[in-house]
């Protein structure tokens, strides 16, 4: 029964796009036990997976802001110790970067990653043997033909992400249909103006659709807030785990968001979902391969709210 190890530790709409991975994995070798190092905080990504035996949480971004601790030294130790636990026959660095590499070196067994031309940092000293994959690809294909050259398989034409989530209430909710607005992303400038979300809000209350307005930080609640002042048919939701958003994108109509990992993961659990890009290529790292998704938008191409109702309406019926 062969052993893999993937390391993909972030972020979230990295993680989410290593996914289909383990579905490959699992179609091809289908007694395989699979392992997934993952930065702590996205943790519950890999755990949605069946076909992910165990998942191993590392916490580099605590880690660095109290790199001299007592505390921080025992963690890591305990990390390593369950790294090295077993050996792997394969050992997957579907990240590309130094962290990543380090950690895959660290873990026993034969270790694999992206030839020098492939990646962004020079790495090749660290992996057993190295594939190329070339740069221009969507990161979903990128994974899953790192992983196929490294095991042995021809891919598959459909993508997998092979992972659900159970619809459960959420005590914040009434009882009613509802869409999930996810306003928030990692910068600025991927933003879609607040007077455009405004908009999408009145459609979906002229037509009994309530909004969610989820949020993860001050300034992202204080944008929820806004937003449902300005909206009757809006509920800003406290504070959700991961676990508790992929339940409330489970039980949606559907979920609209601006390029951020969540936005992903609405897609990949099969949700009807709309990725609104306004200043980065979604042909790069847009939703890929989920049936029920649709991109719009673009560099420099911010959608209208016209646009993004049209495709509302041709998503859920």
């Amino acid at each position: 029964m062969p052993r893999i190890l993937l390391v993909k530790t972030s972020s979230l709409g990295d993680v989410v796009h290593n996914l289909p991975v383990v579905s490959d994995i699992r179609r091809h070798l289908p007694h395989a036990e699979v392992d997934w190092v993952v930065e702590e905080a996205f943790a519950a990504i890999p755990r949605m997976h069946p076909a992910v035996r165990r998942v191993m949480p590392v916490a580099l971004r605590r880690w660095r802001r109290d790199a001299l601790s007592t505390n921080t030294r025992l963690e890591m130790g305990a990390f390593l110790g369950k790294l090295r636990e077993c050996e792997y026959d394969a050992i997957l660095d579907t990240q590309g970067l130094l962290k990543s590499a380090v950690i895959a070196r660290a873990a026993r067994g034969i270790c694999y990653g992206l030839d020098w031309r492939s990646s962004r940092e020079p790495l090749r000293f660290l992996y057993d043997r190295t594939f190329r994959v070339p740069w221009g690809q969507h990161a979903v294909v990128r994974n899953r033909s790192l992983a196929a050259q490294a095991l042995g398989y021809t891919l598959p034409a459909e993508i997998d992400y092979g992972v659900s989530q159970q619809q459960r209430t959420l005590p914040c909710l009434p009882n009613k249909l509802y869409a999930v607005l996810l306003h928030a992303t990692s910068a600025d400038h991927k933003l879609w103006p607040e007077s455009h979300w405004i908009e999408l809000c009145k459609y979906m209350f002229l037509n009994d659709i309530l909004c969610i307005l989820p949020w993860g930080n001050d300034a992202e609640h204080s944008r929820s807030v806004r937003l449902a002042a300005a909206n009757p048919g809006a509920v800003v939701p406290p504070a959700l785990a991961l676990e508790d958003l992929a339940a409330l994108f489970a039980g949606a109509q559907g979920v609209v968001g601006v390029d951020t990992g969540l936005t992903h993961l609405a897609a990949a659990l099969n949700v009807p979902t709309l990725g609104i890009y306004c200043a980065t290529d979604p042909a790069a790292t847009g939703i890929h391969g989920c049936p029920r998704a649709m991109n719009l938008g673009g560099i420099g191409a911010s959608p209208a709210v016209a646009e993004v109702i049209d495709a509302w309406k041709r998503l859920t019926g």
